[in-house]
């Protein structure tokens, strides 16, 4: 069923597991959330149990992962969890949290998306809103770049180039469609040199990383004994990050994204690009007949219902 209504959740779930820089353990549950809110953490362990919603303006940091807070009081690494919202198309939810980062769980999207499609998706009864770009924008760093420009559809180039045996200009491109994303990014983990761990760890960082959760890259090898699910995994999880950083946005988008070893901080810096410019990007309210109809003459591409 192809719909063109905002989505929410069916009932809340939860799950648990530790925090990848922090090491510490923490819950999160994700609940229904009412039309037009948007996705919103809530850090349920403070005191004042702040509200943070998931737009661009509250990101704290993006060292590594991104961050999303407010006077001081933030919650980390939500990358994953918010592709897997974007990728299913959801539209409003909240996301209480007991920690200063949600789980890594496997390092991927796809725990979450199993946790999402557990609680189920339902219509909400009020249409979708969809940011269409008007005209491209690019930004850039040195040699990388990630860019934004006009499209029927929402489709995605990457390529990185880590000059590594292993990791040496790969590129993935696809159509994001909630079956395009479940069966071809969400199982994508994230990954990190051997030689990296330690200086991580002597800086605070990466706590409660593993072979567990990460793919850990020597000089010349993958050490996970299961090696890798897609040949071109790294391409991909680089792809489902800037996936989730581009949903801080805030609506579903129309655009052809082109990112060139990006991270976080580049993803983010489009973002605010995007955002900067009136004159880049319309916000197209439709009615669910009429997405339906622009979807069959391959103008969106909305998400189908999720039972």
């Amino acid at each position: 069923m192809i719909s063109g209504w905002q989505l929410t959740l069916r009932r809340s779930v939860s799950c648990s597991g530790i925090g990848l820089h922090s090491g510490k353990p923490v819950r999160l549950v994700v609940s229904p959330a009412p039309v037009d809110s948007g996705i919103v953490f809530v850090r349920e362990d403070l005191p004042s149990k702040p509200t943070i919603p998931a737009r661009s303006e509250k990101v704290l940091d993006t060292s590594l992962a991104t961050t999303l807070g407010q006077k001081g009081e933030g919650v980390g690494t939500v990358e994953h969890l918010m592709a897997a919202f974007g990728g299913l198309g959801i539209d409003n939810a909240r996301v209480e949290v007991d920690g200063p980062e949600l789980p890594i769980l496997d390092g991927s999207a796809a725990p979450f998306v199993a946790l999402l499609k557990e609680a189920g998706v339902r219509e909400q009864g009020a249409p979708k809103t969809y940011m269409v770009i008007k005209k491209a924008v690019t930004v850039r760093s040195g040699d990388k770049f990630a860019s934004l420009a006009p499209a029927s559809e929402f489709r995605v180039d990457c390529t990185i180039d880590f000059q590594h045996p292993l990791i040496t200009d790969q590129t993935y491109g696809m159509k994001i469609t909630p079956e395009s994303f479940v069966n071809e990014l969400a199982r994508a983990r994230t990954f990190c040199f051997l030689q990296d761990i330690e200086k991580l760890k002597h800086i605070g960082l990466a706590q409660g990383g593993s072979l567990e959760n990460a793919v850990v890259i020597d000089k010349f090898s993958i050490l996970n004994s299961e090696g890798l699910r897609f040949p071109d995994e790294f391409v991909r999880h680089k792809l489902l990050d800037a996936l989730g950083d581009l949903a801080l946005l805030g609506k579903p988008l129309l655009a052809h994204l082109t990112a060139y070893k990006t991270g976080h901080t580049l993803n983010q810096q489009l973002v605010k690009a995007v955002l900067a410019d009136p004159n880049a990007f319309e916000l197209v309210r439709l009615k669910p007949e009429e997405a339906v109809s622009a979807w069959i003459h391959g103008v969106l591409s909305p998400s189908p219902h999720i039972a």
